[in-house]
C-alpha cells in the first residue's frame, strides 16, 4: 500500500505573551492507502493539534506534511485550502451541520461547496444507505438523535471522495450506544469504500475499531501496535 499522510519532523509551538508552548515535539508518522488508524493519548498532549496540522487547519512551527506526496505545510493558504477540500474530510466531535437544511441538503451543499457542481446523486444515496440514513434524509438535524447528526457529518466529510478523512474524537459527544453505531459506520466506510481514516480519540474502545494505534504523550509519539481483527 501506498504512503498517502506522511508528517516529518513535525513541531508546532504556541506563543502566550513572552513564553513559547512547545505542543508538538518532532513528529514523524506515515499513514498508508486504505488504513483505519488511531492516535490515542491523554487530553492536551497534542492530537487535536497534531490532526489540525496534518488537515491544513494549522500549520506547523517547522517539518512537512505530505498529502499523496504534497507538502502542504510550504504552499500558499489558497492552494493548501485547494488540497483540503479536494483531498480532505474532516469529522469533528461537534456535528457542525447547518440546522435549516434537511440532512440531504447538507450533503448537497457539501457537494457544491467542494466540487463546485451538483454532486454525483447515485454516490449521495449509497453513502446515505451504507450510513442507515435513508429514511432520514429529509429530516432536519433537531430531528435526528446525536448519533444520527454525527452519520450525516461522516456522510458529509465522505461525499466527494477525499484521499483521507480526519476525525477528532468522533464519538465525544455521543453515549455508549450512538457511539458503537457510528463506530460501526467508520469500520463501513473503511472497507466498502476503502477509506482511508485518522481517527483521534482517548476512547480504547473507539481506538480497538482501527487497525492500527499510533500512542501519544507530552506531543511526542510514545509507540504504536496493530489492532488484531
Amino acid at each position: 500500500m501506498k504512503v498517502i499522510l506522511e508528517t516529518i519532523d513535525l513541531k508546532k509551538s504556541f506563543k502566550m505573551g513572552k513564553i513559547e508552548n512547545l505542543v508538538l515535539r518532532g513528529i514523524s508518522l506515515q499513514i498508508k492507502q486504505g488504513e483505519f488508524v488511531a492516535i490515542m493519548g491523554p487530553s492536551g498532549c497534542g492530537k487535536s493539534t497534531l490532526l489540525h496540522i496534518m488537515g491544513g487547519l494549522l500549520t506547523p512551527t517547522s517539518g512537512k506534511v505530505l498529502v499523496e506526496g504534497e507538502d502542504i505545510s510550504s504552499v500558499s493558504d489558497a492552494k493548501r485550502t485547494e488540497i483540503r477540500r479536494k483531498k480532505i474530510g474532516f469529522v469533528f466531535q461537534r456535528f457542525n451541520l447547518f440546522p435549516t437544511l434537511t440532512a440531504e441538503g447538507n450533503l448537497k451543499l457539501a457537494e457544491r461547496i467542494y466540487s463546485g457542481n451538483g454532486g454525483n446523486s447515485a454516490r449521495r444515496h449509497e453513502i446515505l444507505r451504507l450510513l442507515q440514513l435513508e429514511d432520514k434524509m429529509h429530516h432536519k438535524p433537531s430531528e435526528l438523535s446525536g448519533g444520527e447528526q454525527q452519520r450525516v457529518a461522516l456522510a458529509r466529510a465522505i461525499i466527494n471522495n477525499p484521499a483521507i478523512v480526519l476525525a477528532d474524537e468522533p464519538t465525544g459527544s455521543l453515549d455508549s450506544e450512538n457511539s458503537a453505531v457510528v463506530l460501526e459506520m467508520f469500520k463501513k466506510l473503511n472497507s466498502h469504500f476503502g477509506q482511508t481514516i485518522v481517527m483521534i480519540t482517548h476512547n480504547p474502545e473507539a481506538a480497538a475499531v482501527c487497525h492500527r494505534i499510533i500512542y501519544m504523550r507530552d506531543g511526542m509519539i510514545l509507540g504504536e501496535k496493530s489492532v488484531e481483527s
